[in-house]
């Protein structure tokens, strides 16, 4: 399991702000059911508010313009794949191409199975030497190799160019309750409930079913959301001001 850089700092200005009064780049979004629920909006049903500016957003908005560019090698590539220049492209088109054919469940397992096998679960300190790397999927795939974030957004790439709706799509960012860990995940929605695909496991586990671990972020396609209901940082408490002055000095 890997953790995503510094989410811990992020959430607890955020929570401190949400806390507050008038949270600055944090606005309320529409509330679901206090509980998770099947059918709900969002994953674990739980109430949300958008992140409207910070590092967190910005990090992923510079994913979003990196799988923006990659796209434009997948449909050369797609439209003639004699010539393609790139073979972590001709990979992960035919990781899109075996799972076009399939539909609900089996589309997604396939998705989740195949990337899983693909990439080789690897830290980023590993890797680059540098803590909280997030790749677009073609330059995961050209690695062989990532962490837990990494594999989700080549899910959630890949899910979208083998037909998913956008709009059935989030990445969701968990924490793991015994440990101070955050782990990604894909999350989509099939026939109205929420179905994880995790690197971790095969097995495809709905929302309502997840153990262990509390949702904290949500990423798609509208941006970033903060979950308002999952467990909260006290204000004042010595934790939250220390990661406040982590990322303001």
């Amino acid at each position: 399991m890997s953790r995503v850089g510094n989410l811990r700092a992020w959430r607890a200005i955020l929570m401190i702000c949400v806390l507050s009064c008038a949270p600055a780049g944090v606005e309320a979004a529409e509330s679901n059911s206090p509980a998770a629920v099947a059918g709900a909006d969002e994953p674990f049903g739980l109430s949300t508010a958008a992140i409207t500016s910070g590092p967190l957003l910005e990090k992923w908005l510079r994913v979003e313009r990196e799988v923006a560019s990659e796209q434009q090698v997948l449909k050369i590539c797609e439209h003639d794949p004699a010539s393609c220049p790139s073979q972590p492209a001709r990979e992960f088109l035919a990781i899109v191409d075996s799972a076009r054919s399939l539909e609900g469940r089996a589309q997604l397992g396939e998705i989740n199975r195949a990337i899983n096998l693909k990439i080789k679960s690897m830290s980023d300190m590993a890797l680059y030497g540098v803590e909280d790397v997030w790749s677009s999927p073609l330059a995961t795939f050209a690695a062989g190799a990532g962490d837990c974030e990494d594999y989700a957004i080549a899910k959630f790439v890949a899910l979208q160019d083998a037909g998913v709706a956008a709009d059935d799509l989030r990445i969701v960012i968990l924490r793991r309750d015994i440990r101070e860990e955050d782990h990604a995940v894909v999350a989509a929605r099939l026939n109205g409930n929420w179905v994880m695909l995790d690197n971790l496991h095969m097995i495809m586990v709905e929302d309502q079913n997840v153990r262990g671990y509390h949702p904290i972020f949500l990423l798609d396609q509208n941006g970033v959301k903060l979950y308002l209901d999952a467990p909260s940082i006290p204000r004042g408490s010595r934790g939250s001001e220390r990661a406040v002055g982590q990322i303001l000095h």
